[in-house]
């Protein structure tokens, strides 16, 4: 009786370790970190060629990104013939530019359409190449640890929000909240808003506020490229896209510029100055994104938003500027933009820059690194450029996968 109980503790005791240890996943296929746009196509890629994956997302819904963290009126900037996924177009009776909620939609869709399941609430807290085997060990806050041959890095650009520290900051008795929290200006009607950051995201957060009664000012502490968003009842991206079928950079960036004096007038009139280099030529060197004008500008010019300039400190419902200027303010709204996380979870590579979280090498090379090692959406070009990726690389591992013999899977 005494020696049963005793194996009976011990059973229980191994019964617990084994719970605490979580023995480790194979998968036969790849490990996509990431439920986002990028990652759904990377599965849906590799589906098409009959390779497995396993989709491990943070958060517990797919594209928490667009679901959780984008405001009530957000759009794409670009028609959606250019932000379509591989393998599967938008349903023909969306618009051009189709509404967060549809593009929500067409993200379910597109992964019921092709099977994906992401594993949902699960934090990749590193992933390291264990030399011995040649494989990827990649390890969650759940205590998981999935191994694979293949990792594909999903994460995204937007992976954190950027929040600047400035003086007074906690002095401030109004709200300050991040665009990733900023649902509708309906909340600040009647309030005097400030919104830090002149990108798309913050002059779209400008004209909602005023569509909601609120009085916004503007800080635009860099020079800035504003583009009409059609020109000739076309995308400006789509005609840009195909003048350099034809023309240099240059040519195409001086044309984009003499149409945009013409349709919006001088920007610099009213605050907002102009990079010495084209918009296109930027967006190529930078990754700085010209902003695609939806209305704003006119209420811009119609004093409706007030552009102000650097922040120098916060008081308790004021805001000192740069230039010396102090104006009360009721609330404040960071169109800070967002950085990526990779460095903090990828272990022992040097394909992703430290500083910024991006491939070191620039598009179109920065989709592979060594030893199974890729990256889906990092290109600095929406959801384009990672359906770019998810095709080279789904390419890529089916030429190895088929080299080395693996059993592919009846394509459905």
């Amino acid at each position: 009786m005494k020696y049963m109980k005793e194996v009976e503790g011990k059973s229980i005791h191994d019964w617990r370790m084994r719970r605490r240890r979580k023995e480790s996943i194979w998968i036969p296929g790849a490990v996509i970190v990431g439920g986002g746009p990028s990652g759904v196509a990377a599965a849906a890629c590799l589906k098409q060629k009959g390779i497995p994956s396993v989709v491990l997302e943070r958060a517990h819904c797919l594209a928490s990104m667009w679901q959780l963290k984008t405001y009530d009126r957000m759009r794409l900037h670009l028609p959606k013939h250019l932000c379509q996924l591989p393998l599967m177009p938008f349903p023909s009776n969306f618009p051009s530019y189709p509404t967060k909620h549809q593009f929500v939609s067409y993200l379910k869709a597109y992964a019921d359409h092709f099977d994906i399941k992401p594993c949902f609430g699960k934090t990749v807290v590193s992933a390291e190449l264990d030399d011995r085997i040649g494989h990827w060990r990649v390890k969650t806050e759940t205590q998981d640890e999935y191994i694979s041959k293949w990792l594909i890095v999903a994460s995204g650009e937007n992976a954190e929000e950027v929040v600047p520290e400035v003086e007074g900051m906690d002095e401030f008795a109004g709200p300050i909240l991040h665009t990733s929290s900023y649902k509708s200006g309906a909340m600040f009607s009647g309030n005097n808003v400030l919104v830090v950051g002149c990108g798309n995201s913050g002059m779209e957060v400008c004209l909602d506020l005023c569509e909601h009664n609120a009085r916004p000012s503007l800080v635009v502490r860099d020079s800035v490229h504003i583009l009409p968003q059609q020109m000739f009842g076309r995308s400006t991206f789509g005609v840009s896209m195909g003048l350099l079928k034809w023309f240099p950079i240059n040519v195409v960036d001086k044309f984009l510029l003499v149409m945009s004096h013409i349709m919006l007038g001088d920007t610099a009139r009213f605050g907002l100055q102009r990079p010495k280099l084209g918009p296109l030529q930027l967006k190529n060197l930078c990754g700085k994104t010209p902003v695609l004008d939806v209305g704003t500008l006119a209420h811009i010019k119609s004093r409706k938003i007030k552009v102000c300039r650097g922040i120098k400190r916060l008081t308790r419902h004021a805001v000192e500027f740069v230039d010396g200027k102090i104006e009360n303010f009721d609330a404040i709204i960071l169109a800070t933009g967002y950085k990526s996380n990779v460095p903090l979870w990828l272990k022992g590579s040097d394909m992703f820059c430290e500083k910024d979280g991006f491939p070191r090498k620039p598009f179109p090379n920065g989709w592979k690194g060594e030893n199974g090692l890729y990256a889906v959406g990092f290109t600095k070009r929406g959801l384009l450029g990672a359906s770019i990726d998810a095709i080279r690389i789904a390419q890529d591992i089916a030429h190895s996968w088929k080299k080395e013999g693996y059993c592919t899977l009846p394509i459905p």
